[in-house]
């Protein structure tokens, strides 16, 4: 079992990674707490024991359950039962779950203690790790939360086998970004070995950035145009799937802003493609639509703004011209 700790102070929590890790729930509650309220989906074959009186409330299935009309729906469940303030949420499942009770937790009583058992490999390397909890509006993806770290997360990799196959690659696809966040060998790594990596490498960036005001956002490698393509959602596209594509494309950018050569370009296709994950815009897309998505990016402060890679390694770039963005689009185009 792997054991890494999110240094926030006071507010420092463990994630354990490996086999089981569920199991060890109760070890990781908050003390004091009398109730667990469990929220997970009716199609997650993950159960769990708290140890202590638990209720399990649903969300709806996909991502159309990432909407604050969940949240609302949840408080009131919780209010309901009696949850209090010195009681714990349970998060059992993937991004969309932890994401939306997350939120609740943080909203509910002004803040309730909230556990991540991740179900997911997506989940497992970035959505329950760092306290970055949201919901979708039809403007955009994730812009209406809160951080609100957890008590503690479990990422237990023997959930991962109840995952489809597509679920999975898409997981890969999360993974695939930590290739270019400081995480040698990823490919060659056991899953087990390279979720613990792929979290050891976002957590050096969450303790250092917590509301991602500076180096955080690196880890948004790949998702400018992930998130515009998942907002478009006419592509049929998982989140790992957008996120393969956008770190194509970010490679694509920076070669063009003569930031990288070639060869690096190459590693891009050679970490996705070694993954099975696309690597070309899906067909029909139209660029302007977008462009004008990824205006709206929350990192976009000054113009189009992307994480690029170049000499120094990744930073955030500002101010990329429009029609750079489009003419980089039609490098991938289907």
């Amino acid at each position: 079992m792997h054991e890494i700790k999110v240094p926030l102070g006071e507010r420092s929590y463990p994630v354990l990674v490996g086999a089981g890790a569920r199991h060890r729930l109760l070890e990781v509650l908050p003390i004091g707490a009398t109730r667990a309220a469990i929220v997970t989906q009716a199609s997650i074959p993950v159960t769990v024991d708290a140890g202590i009186e638990q209720q399990v409330f649903y969300l709806d299935e996909g991502e159309e359950a990432k909407e604050l009309a969940s949240v609302e729906a949840l408080c009131r469940d919780f209010a309901v039962w009696g949850l209090r303030r010195t009681d714990v949420v349970v998060a059992v499942g993937g991004g969309v779950v932890t994401d939306v009770a997350g939120f609740a937790a943080a909203v509910y009583h002004r803040g309730v203690a909230v556990v991540h058992v991740s179900t997911t490999l997506l989940g497992q390397v970035d959505a329950a790790i760092g306290g970055k909890t949201a919901v979708n509006l039809p403007e955009g993806k994730n812009l209406v939360g809160a951080f609100w770290q957890p008590s503690a997360v479990l990422c237990d990799t023997e959930t991962l086998s109840t995952l489809p196959p597509r679920d999975y690659r898409s997981g890969l696809g999360e993974m695939a970004k930590y290739a270019f966040l400081g995480v040698r060998n990823l490919p060659d790594l056991a899953i087990e070995d390279a979720v613990a990596a792929c979290v050891a490498a976002k957590v050096d960036f969450v303790s250092g950035d917590e509301r991602e005001s500076g180096r955080r956002a690196l880890l948004n490698y790949g998702h400018t145009l992930a998130h515009a393509l998942e907002t478009v959602d006419r592509y049929d596209l998982h989140h790992g799937e957008a996120v393969a594509i956008g770190l194509i494309y970010a490679a694509h950018l920076a070669r063009r802003l003569g930031r990288i050569d070639d060869d690096w370009v190459a590693e891009h296709y050679r970490i996705v493609g070694g993954y099975g994950l696309p690597e070309r815009l899906p067909e029909g897309v139209d660029p302007d639509e977008l462009v004008r998505v990824m205006g709206r990016d929350k990192k976009a402060t000054h113009g189009l703004t992307f994480v690029l890679d170049g000499p120094a390694g990744l930073e955030v770039v500002s101010g990329v011209s429009q029609d750079l963005v489009r003419a980089t689009l039609n490098d991938l185009a289907g």
